[in-house]
C-alpha cells in the first residue's frame, strides 16, 4: 500500500522492459512488430490498416524524424517506408550504432498490390 492506495498492479514491474515486438516470454507466433514510416497519410494508414488485419503489431511513423524516434523506443522487427524516404532512413540508421539492422520493405507501385507488399513483408522477415 503506498499513500493509502492499494497496490494496483499484478506481477512484476515492467516499466522498465522494452515493449513492442517480440519478447522472451511471447507464445510462439507472436506477430512481429512492423514500423510503417510514411508522409503520406493515406498511404501509411491503408498499409496500417492491412497489416492490423493480418494481425502484426503496427507503429505508425508521419516523418523520418518520427520513424527514428520510434525505431530507438520500440525497436521494430521490420520497417516499411516509401521510396522517397528509404534513403533517409538508411542514412539516419547507419548514423546510429544503436539502430542496427534493421531490415526495410520499400512501397513502390510494383508493391501496390496488398498481397504483393505482404509477401514482400513476411519474405523480409523470414530472411531476418
Amino acid at each position: 500500500m503506498t499513500d493509502g492506495h492499494p497496490e494496483r498492479r499484478h506481477g512484476s514491474d515492467r516499466r522498465h522492459s522494452p515493449r513492442g515486438g517480440r519478447r522472451p516470454g511471447d507464445p510462439h507466433g507472436f506477430s512481429p512488430l512492423v514500423l510503417v514510416a510514411d508522409e503520406d497519410a493515406s498511404n501509411g494508414a491503408r498499409c496500417v490498416a492491412i497489416l492490423s488485419k493480418l494481425r502484426f503489431a503496427v507503429a505508425p511513423a508521419h516523418s523520418v524524424e518520427e520513424a527514428v524516434t520510434v525505431m530507438r523506443s520500440v525497436h521494430p522487427d521490420l520497417i516499411v517506408a516509401h521510396l522517397r524516404d528509404e534513403p533517409e532512413l538508411r542514412k539516419q540508421m547507419a548514423d546510429d550504432p544503436e539502430l542496427g539492422e534493421i531490415p526495410i520493405v520499400t512501397m513502390t507501385p510494383a508493391n501496390d498490390d496488398p498481397d504483393v507488399l505482404i509477401e514482400e513483408i513476411r519474405a523480409a522477415l523470414r530472411r531476418h
